[in-house]
C-alpha cells in the first residue's frame, strides 16, 4: 500500500481494539492486525466482570482500584447492553480474613472509585437471609457488595465496530510476520489466512499483541532493550449446571490467598473461575489442565451445599494474561495495572502494552495516545470518557425503557431471545432483525434461538468466519445447541 497510516496496530484483543477505536475517534488513520479472530485469546477468556478488583487492595494497589472503579462507572453508561449489575455475596470465613478486614476493605471498595448507580455493601445473616440458603451452615456472616458482569468479547466487538465506523481499517486473520523501520516510517509485512502477503507503512506501531508482545519486540528490534518483561499467567474457568438459586454472585476465598467467583451464566450455568497458575508454555494453545479443574471443584465444594466434581463440568475455557513482571512469588499476587513501554528511535515510535485488564482498557487506550501524541503531532483531545459504544446509546438510564419499547415494537420474539439479543446488540437489535416481522421472516432456525438472520449480522458486521467465532464468542449459543446443530452451523459458514 502506498499510503502511510498514523498508527498501525498489532493485536485484535481488547487494548488493540480499544486503542483503534479511540485513534480513530480523533481523526488518525489506523489500520488493525489480528492474527486470528478478534477477542480469540485472552480477552474472550476472563471472568467477565467490569470490576475494581477487591483483593487487589490487599496488596496496596489503591491506584489501580480507584481506577478501575471509576472506569466501572462510566463502562456501565457506555455500554449498558454489554454490561450489567451484579451484586456478590462474600462469605466469612473463619479461619481466613477477619470480618473486619473484609468489611474495612469494602468501605473503601464503596467509596474510593466514586460510585453512584450501583448500590453499597450490607451485612447479610447467611443463616437467615435467602443468599445463604445454598451455603454450608457454618456460614454464618457474609458481605453482599455491587459489581458488573460484561460480555468480555463482544466488547472487543463493538470497540472495533465504533472503530471501524470511525474510519479505522479492522484485518481479522492476518499474522504480522516482520516490522522495520526506516526514515521514521514503519514497513509491516503481513500475511492473511488464505496465504496472501501484504505490506502496510506507518508513521507509528502499537503492540498490542497480549501474551506475543515480547514475539513482536523481537522481531521489531535486532537487539530489544526493553526492561519490561512479561509473566504468563494462565486463568482457566470452568461452566457447571446451576449451581444454586438466585441472580447474585459469590466471591470465595481459599487459604492461598486465591479467589474464585460462582457466577450465574447462560440462565442454566453457573460459571467458577478462575485459577492463576504461571504459565511458561505456548500461548497458542492454551487449556485447563486435572489440577485446575480439581482445584475450583474442591473449593467450591467447601463452600456450597451441592458439591461438584470434573464430572459436572460441561464446559471450560483458559487464557494467558500478559502481566507485568513485578516479581510477585505468587502468581494471583502480580499487579494487573498496565505499563505502556515507548521506543521511538530513528524518529519511527514503537508503543508496547504491557499487563491491563478489560476493566481499564479505555483509560488505557487515552493513556496511549498520550505517549504517542508528540510523536504523531496531532490536535484532537480524549473524547471517549462519555461516549457510547455502538447499541449503547441509550445509556444506563435508559436501557430499562429500551427493553419496554423493544417488547412492544417486537411482540413475536420470545422474551428469551429478545432479551439475549438486546444484551449482545442493544440499539442494533433492528439492524439485526434486518426487517424481520415474524420468526419465520428469520431464515433457518439452527436450534435454542439462532436463526440465520443472525449468523448473516455476525459475518457482514463483525467479521464471523467460523461456527467457533459465532457460537463460543460473539455468542456462548454453543452450550445450548446440541452436536448436530453446531454442525449445521458450520456447514452454514463453510457454504458462504
Amino acid at each position: 500500500m502506498n499510503e502511510i497510516a498514523d498508527i498501525f496496530i498489532v493485536g485484535g484483543g481488547i487494548n488493540g481494539a480499544g486503542i483503534a477505536r479511540d485513534a480513530a475517534g480523533r481523526g488518525l488513520s489506523v489500520v488493525l492486525a489480528e492474527k486470528d479472530d478478534l477477542a480469540s485469546h485472552t480477552s474472550s477468556a476472563s471472568t467477565k466482570l467490569i470490576h475494581g478488583g477487591l483483593r487487589y487492595l490487599e496488596h496496596y494497589e489503591f491506584a489501580l482500584v480507584r481506577e478501575s472503579l471509576m472506569e466501572r462507572e462510566r463502562l456501565m453508561n457506555a455500554a449498558p447492553h454489554l454490561i450489567e449489575p451484579l451484586k456478590f455475596v462474600l462469605p466469612h470465613h473463619k479461619a481466613m480474613r477477619p470480618a473486619f478486614i473484609l468489611r474495612l476493605g469494602l468501605f473503601l471498595y464503596d467509596h474510593i472509585g466514586g460510585r453512584k448507580r450501583l448500590a453499597a455493601t450490607v451485612t447479610r445473616n447467611l443463616r437467615k437471609h435467602l443468599v445463604g440458603a445454598s451455603l454450608k451452615d457454618h456460614f454464618r456472616k457474609g458481605f453482599e457488595y455491587s459489581d458488573c458482569r460484561v460480555d468480555d468479547a463482544r466488547l472487543v466487538l463493538h470497540a472495533a465496530i465504533d472503530a471501524t465506523e470511525r474510519g479505522a481499517t479492522i484485518l481479522t486473520r492476518t499474522l504480522v510476520i516482520g516490522a522495520r523501520r526506516k526514515d521514521g516510517i514503519w514497513t509491516i509485512e503481513t500475511k492473511n489466512s488464505d496465504g496472501d502477503s501484504k505490506t502496510y507503512r506507518a508513521r507509528s506501531l502499537v503492540n498490542a499483541a497480549g501474551p506475543w508482545v515480547d514475539d513482536i519486540e523481537e522481531q521489531s528490534r535486532p537487539a530489544p532493550d526493553s526492561k519490561k518483561k512479561i509473566r504468563m499467567v494462565k486463568g482457566s474457568h470452568i461452566i457447571v449446571p446451576q449451581l444454586y438459586e438466585g441472580a447474585h454472585a459469590y466471591t470465595i476465598q481459599n487459604d492461598d490467598n486465591r479467589v474464585v467467583f460462582a457466577i450465574p451464566y447462560q440462565g442454566k450455568f453457573t460459571l467458577i473461575g478462575t485459577t492463576d497458575v504461571p504459565f511458561d508454555d505456548d500461548a497458542n494453545h492454551v487449556a485447563i489442565n486435572d489440577d485446575e479443574r480439581e482445584y475450583l471443584c474442591d473449593l467450591t465444594s467447601r463452600y456450597f451445599r451441592k458439591t461438584i466434581s470434573q464430572d459436572d463440568i460441561v464446559w471450560s475455557y483458559s487464557g494467558v494474561r500478559p502481566l507485568v513482571d513485578d516479581g510477585s512469588e505468587n502468581a494471583s499476587n502480580a499487579t494487573r495495572d498496565y505499563v505502556l513501554e515507548l521506543d521511538t528511535k530513528e524518529s519511527a515510535p514503537i508503543l508496547s502494552i504491557y499487563g491491563g485488564k478489560v476493566t481499564t482498557f479505555r483509560r488505557l487506550a487515552e493513556d496511549a495516545m498520550l505517549k504517542l501524541k508528540p510523536h504523531l503531532e496531532f490536535s484532537a483531545g480524549p473524547w471517549t470518557k462519555n461516549a457510547s459504544l455502538p447499541g449503547g446509546e441509550m445509556g444506563s438510564d435508559g436501557i430499562s425503557e429500551f427493553r419496554i419499547a423493544a417488547e412492544e415494537k417486537y411482540p413475536w420474539l420470545s422474551d428469551t431471545l429478545r432479551t439475549r439479543l438486546i444484551s449482545a446488540y442493544g440499539s442494533r437489535i433492528d439492524a439485526v432483525l434486518g426487517g424481520a416481522s415474524s420468526l419465520e421472516d428469520m431464515g433457518e432456525h439452527f436450534g435454542a434461538d439462532l436463526y440465520e438472520v443472525e449468523l448473516k449480522y455476525m459475518r457482514e458486521h463483525e467479521w464471523a468466519r467460523s461456527a467457533d467465532d459465532a457460537l463460543w464468542r460473539r455468542s456462548k449459543l454453543g452450550l445450548h445447541l446440541t452436536d448436530d446443530e453446531q454442525k449445521a452451523v458450520a456447514n452454514w459458514f463453510e457454504a458462504d
